[in-house]
């Protein structure tokens, strides 16, 4: 017979074994969350793809250049088709930069622009600008070879970018070494970690800098310059230096000497049926040029010169002719910040005696021009120029002989960044 009291002890261990079974339970579960899993190791940093450092920008320039004109036969192929008689709105420029550090020592760099165009009657094409790649010597890439298509290190504002440039064209004298200022080679270039940060800071910050082309460049390259087919056996060969230092009052300046020696081919759709020529259409093409750059902080200092010889129309003779020339500029300008605005007034004046390789017959060519102008940036990704140019240009062919022009005209620029 059983009895109430043993019932109660059996009910009570029943109860005592469930609760220490439950708290076995919770502790395991405790225990077992406590200890790492598979997802709790840590992981390694997944690779960076070479695309996650690419980048896209770029700029856009629409111009103006019929106001205030006092003689529509005034031009200047060389920096302005739309200048002078029958020309109107003109998109100068329609650039796209893609370009990135894809590996510590690879950089790659790609530039068309939609800009150009395929004859004097059709526009807007797209036509390579830059296609290179950089190889770093060392980790800090601070020698490096450039490889492709790219700027020649010639001339400062020649190496400056449309974007960043104060005037609306680059100048006659420096600017007549190399048309679009590139051709396809491979360049040498050396810059301390320093001044390569000193050289980028330069165009970030709204200096009007020309970038990192390093301290010391020498290269070779085709010479019949950019998208253009070599037409004979000997490269030209170019070398820079150029040395950026800040004073003790803040103020940075950047002295530059370069030069480069070659042959000029003229190319057969180059030549007038009746102008005289040698018999290879080789010309000695060498010039040395010297530069001198106090950045606007805020009053600033562009200054270029250079010597040479090259391929030039005689009128005396109608023959291209290898002869002398010179010439350069000097840039004074001026920055102001107003709040979010900069305000920028300039001037340049330039000259150049010679001839320009690049036109038909090798145009001669005697410039002499004041350009006054102010750019105007409401806001980063905004800017408009306005300037004023009063100019002389002798520019004579076998066609156009005693061909003066002198006039004066507003040109109005407005360009977008991207």
């Amino acid at each position: 017979m059983i009895t109430t009291t043993t019932t109660g002890n059996l009910f009570s261990k029943r109860v005592a074994v469930r609760f220490l079974t439950c708290l076995l339970m919770a502790i395991s579960v405790q225990a077992m969350a406590q200890q790492p899993t598979e997802n709790d190791t840590p992981k390694p940093e997944p690779t960076k793809k070479w695309y996650d450092s690419f980048g896209i920008r770029g700029y856009a320039q629409v111009r103006y250049n019929r106001l205030l004109e006092t003689n529509p036969d005034l031009k200047c192929d060389q920096c302005d088709k739309s200048w002078g008689d029958k020309n109107g709105f003109f998109v100068r420029r329609m650039r796209l930069v893609f370009s990135g550090q894809i590996s510590k020592r690879v950089y790659i760099y790609f530039q068309p622009d939609f800009a150009s165009s395929s004859s004097s009657t059709v526009l807007h094409f797209g036509q390579l600008r830059d296609a290179y790649f950089d190889l770093g010597l060392d980790d800090k890439n601070e020698f490096r070879f450039r490889i492709g298509q790219s700027k020649v290190p010639f001339g400062f504002e020649n190496l400056q970018s449309s974007q960043n440039r104060l005037p609306l064209d680059r100048h006659d004298a420096l600017n007549s070494a190399v048309a679009n200022e590139r051709d396809l080679g491979i360049f040498f270039y050396w810059a301390p970690e320093s001044k390569r940060k000193l050289l980028s800071s330069l165009v970030k910050e709204g200096l009007k800098g020309s970038g990192d082309y390093g301290v010391f460049a020498l290269g070779a390259y085709n010479g019949q310059t950019a998208n253009k087919p070599e037409l004979n056996n000997q490269p030209h060969i170019v070398s820079r230096l150029s040395y950026p230092l800040e004073l003790s009052n803040g103020q940075i300046i950047e002295p530059g000497i370069q030069g480069y020696t070659g042959k000029w081919v003229m190319a057969n759709d180059q030549i007038s049926k009746d102008a005289g020529v040698v018999a290879d259409r080789n010309y000695l093409d060498q010039r040395a040029a010297l530069s001198f750059v106090l950045y606007p902080k805020p009053f600033g200092i562009q200054a270029e010169y250079n010597i040479g010889k090259g391929p030039q129309f005689n009128t005396t003779t109608d023959s291209i002719e290898s002869k002398n020339l010179s010439g350069g500029y000097v840039t004074l300008s001026y920055l102001i910040q107003k709040g979010n605005h900069t305000i920028i007034p300039f001037t340049r004046f330039q000259h150049y005696k010679g001839g320009k390789k690049h036109e038909l017959d090798a145009r001669s060519y005697e410039v002499d021009e004041l350009e006054i102008g102010v750019e105007w940036q409401p806001f980063r990704q905004f800017e408009l120029v306005a300037m004023y140019t009063i100019s002389s240009r002798r520019f004579e062919d076998y066609a156009k002989q005693n061909n003066l022009q002198e006039g004066r005209l507003l040109r109005l620029q407005a360009q977008v960044n991207f």
